[in-house]
Parts: C-alpha cells; structure tokens; sequence
C-alpha cells in the first residue's frame, strides 16, 4: 500500500494527533521477539511489550499456530446457549492463577468490556441480594479504567471524560496516591496509606448501605506508574469488607506476570472480590478480556435469579470466541514452559536499577516502578504532555517504543528480555533525555 495523505485519510486512529500522525505518519510492519520493524525498514527495540500486551514477545509461532487450527476447526460459535471445549478449558488455566475464591470466570474482548462487565456483575449482585439501592461506584483520581460508557465515568484522567459531559451518575473519586514525599522511591512508599480513608468519608456521605464497589488499579498504569503506598490497598480492602462494598482491581496492564507473580493482588497480598484483566491474556495476538469473580457473588446471582432462563442479562458476540481462546491457552502455556512469570521477577531489580539510574538527568521529574514496570516522569515543556509526545516520537526515530502518557515514559519490556535489552532502552532513553 503507498502511503499517500488520501490512502491515510480514512483510518480514524485511537488517541492520537490524527492530523500531526498523517502528516508524518510512524507505522509498524513487521514484529519479531523484542523487536517492531518501520515502513522504513528501521528495527525498533520495544520497550513497552506494545501496549503492555505481548509479554512473551511479538509473532510467537506456538500461538499463531493454535489461532491458525482453531479458525481451519471451529471459527465461530455463539456463546449466547452454546459454547465450545476452549472456552472451558482458558478458563480453567485462568482461574488456576487467580488468588484463592475467584474461581469464575467470564469472557470479553477487551480491558474496556472488562470493566463495564464488573460494573454490571456488582449491580447484579447486589440486586440479587436485596440491596438495590447500593448504586455508587468508587474510583480514584488519575485512574484509568478503558473507554466504555462506564469505564470513563470511573476515569479519574480528566482529558479521558471531558469532551463527553454526564456518562453514568453516582461516581465518586478518591484522592491519588501520587504524594511528593515518595518521589523517588523505589516499589511502595511510605507515605499515603491514609488516603484509602478517603472512602470512609464517601460512606459516610452517601450512606453505609449505598456503594456497590470500589475499582482501583493496583498500579495505577495509564496515567504514569502509580505504585501504591505501603498498607494502602489493605485499608481499602478493610473498609470494604466493614461496609459490604466489593473491591474490583483492574489488572489489565498488571495481569499475567507484570509484578512477578501471576496478578499484582498476589504480590501485594490483598485480594480483591472481582479482578478485570486482558492485554497479556493472549499475548495480544488476539483480543481478550475476562473477569475473575469470587465464588460466591457468581452463586448469589445465579440461585437468586428465575428458573427458565439466563441467570445474568449480559455478554458479546464474541464472548469467548475459540481464536481467542486458542490465543489465550497457548499464551499461558508459553507463560508456564518458559517460567515467564519468575524470569520478569528476577529481571525485575536489574530493571528498575537501570530506569532509577536516569533520575541523575535534570530534565528528570521522577522515576516510579514495581516489577517489569516504570515510569519515567520528565519536566514538563511548553505544556503538559507536549514534551512526553516529542520524546516517544525521537525514541522510535532512533529505534525505540516506549508508551508516552502526558510526560511520562512508561517502560514495561517483554518477559523474554535480556540484561542487554534493559541496558539499552535505558541507553537510548538517556541519551534522547539528556538532550533537553
């Protein structure tokens, strides 16, 4: 395909400058491992697992081939009263890493669906247990939760809502743990567990018997790499369980090995009610989100539901579908053979060691990290977020992806990297950065 203006126009393209991008357009051709190739033949090193999605490296022939049987087998079916053996079969491997209790799980096609879906299931159970009246839903500042309906209601990134006026009522907002006391700090600082207290103000605000569920990223991804403070997420958790509110963690950049443990709630020790996931569950190579339920909410709903017909009003055409599943069951196969999951956690202390060793650059804001994930935070330029676009358009014309939010790097290499690739996403960063 020539690249011309007119041959560009028709694409819409998903948060970005459409006009500065068909201007100047950067596209990916080709992937490999650890590597994208340009349409100018560039090799570019990627430093963001794309979007955080192919943990196992890009183009694994072990998955393209389970795709590639499964659409010459069985390509569709309904999930809507019928099923297939695959989708049995994911959620059975899926529910095997969830922590203890969320043993049931229900498929999507994304991390947006995901998330609309958990909504749904905490006013379904509610419902179901006599306590409709439980209708507010809590999120946090700076909070990324996709961009359906009710995923951008909960969005604490105010440029993600704005454009849209009132998208679902009777949300409300904790504080974000992004304190200036823990800048710096390497894992979970010390100061901020107060904040989760936030919550006992909303109770008390709307009442003890009216939230239906908390949904808080373990670490806040999207918006630059917020870790959580040390005993926060165990005073949500604690709350929660006082006023009967479930807490949903949205794992979907966390998920699937990215803090060294299959989800970020067993490497924090605080399991939540519900857990919404995607991205890494198929490698990325096809689309798939899933949500992890606590067994009893899954009872609950279904012994209180009619006999005669479905127990949940809810689901997608391609709830499930059996190339996704396929895509899924060989990712975490490759995930298990290869032992994915310890590799990122012992790669993980080299890592932040080399993202941290930028912090002696003046254009350096903050460095922020848990695990096989960082956020580098630069100083802002002419305006906020004009700088962080600049720079992840000069990395990848050197040879290097890394995801920009605003002014932060956000760098979450592949769990197949080596000691050499850290070293030189950390090299190509520094050098891009020491040039401002």
């Amino acid at each position: 395909m020539e690249l011309t203006r007119d041959a560009l126009e028709q694409h819409w393209l998903p948060f970005t400058n459409n006009r500065e991008f068909k201007s100047e357009p950067r596209l990916f051709v080709r992937a490999s491992g650890m590597h994208y190739w340009s349409q100018t033949g560039r090799k570019i090193l990627d430093g963001s697992s794309g979007l955080f999605t192919s943990a196992a490296g890009h183009c694994r022939p072990e998955i393209a081939a389970a795709v590639a049987e499964q659409l010459q087998t069985l390509d569709f079916t309904p999930s809507f009263m019928r099923s297939h053996p695959g989708a049995f079969a994911l959620a059975n491997r899926v529910a095997a890493l969830t922590p203890k209790g969320l043993k049931h799980v229900f498929f999507c096609n994304s991390g947006s669906e995901a998330v609309d879906t958990a909504i749904k299931i905490a006013l379904a159970y509610h419902l179901a247990r006599r306590e409709g009246q439980r209708t507010y839903f809590v999120s946090r500042e700076r909070a990324y939760h996709g961009v359906n309906i009710g995923g951008t209601a909960l969005s604490g990134m105010v440029r993600n809502r704005e454009a849209f006026g009132t998208l679902m009522p009777g949300v409300l907002h904790l504080r974000h743990t992004l304190l200036p006391e823990n800048r710096m700090t390497r894992g979970m600082g010390a100061t901020g567990a107060e904040l989760a207290d936030d919550l006992l103000r909303f109770v008390q605000l709307v009442g003890e018997r009216r939230i239906a569920a908390v949904f808080v990223e373990p670490i806040a991804g999207s918006t630059g790499v917020l870790v959580p403070p040390r005993g926060y997420l165990e005073r949500i958790r604690a709350i929660c369980d006082r006023y009967g509110i479930l807490l949903v963690f949205d794992e979907v950049i966390c998920g699937f090995g990215r803090t060294g443990e299959p989800f970020a709630a067993t490497s924090f020790g605080v399991t939540p009610d519900l857990i919404t996931m995607a991205k890494a569950l198929t490698n990325g190579a096809q689309p798939m989100g899933a949500v992890a339920v606590r067994d009893d909410i899954y009872r609950t709903i279904l012994d209180e539901a009619p006999a005669g017909g479905p127990e949940f009003f809810h689901g997608y055409t391609y709830s499930a579908h059996p190339a996704a599943c396929a895509a899924g069951l060989a990712t975490l196969k490759i995930y298990e053979n290869e032992r994915l999951f310890a590799a990122a956690r012992e790669l993980s202390g080299y890592f932040q060691d080399a993202m941290f060793a930028l912090q002696d650059l003046g254009v350096v804001n903050d460095v922020r990290g848990y695990g096989l994930l960082a956020g580098v935070e630069v100083k802002p330029g002419t305006a906020p977020g004009v700088r962080g676009g600049e720079l992840q358009a000069t990395l990848f014309d050197r040879g290097l992806h890394v995801k920009t939010t605003g002014d932060v790097a956000i760098v979450a290499p592949a769990f197949i990297a080596t000691r050499s690739d850290v070293d030189q996403i950390a090299a190509m960063l520094r050098d891009a950065l020491a040039e401002y």
